[in-house]
């Protein structure tokens, strides 16, 4: 029973420590935007170019996307159908 509680008192001293660091994100992402105006007017959909090319598409949210070619997916797809066939057999082996 006192384990559950120390977990417990972790956790809320955890979401206490979460919560204030959130407020203090947003007061500095207040005083950012207050400094440099033009970055409040796309927020959301800020484009930063670092290299060569063009940036990333970017989601309704800002989000930048990655993109894959379908050599990639492919290469991605039979990986993971051989992860769940080891998977799968292992699980069988467990059964016996």
């Amino acid at each position: 029973m006192a384990r559950k509680q120390s977990q417990s008192l972790h956790q809320d001293w955890a979401r206490l420590g979460a919560t204030t660091r959130l407020a203090e994100l947003e007061l500095e992402r207040r005083a950012i935007f207050k400094a440099f105006p033009d970055l409040a007017r796309g927020a959301r959909g800020v484009r930063v170019s670092i290299g060569v090319g063009a940036p990333a598409p970017v989601d309704a949210l800002g989000r930048r996307r990655r993109t894959i070619s379908s050599q990639g997916r492919k290469r991605m797809a039979e990986g993971m159908r051989k992860y769940w066939a080891k998977r799968k057999a292992a699980e069988k082996k467990e059964a016996k």
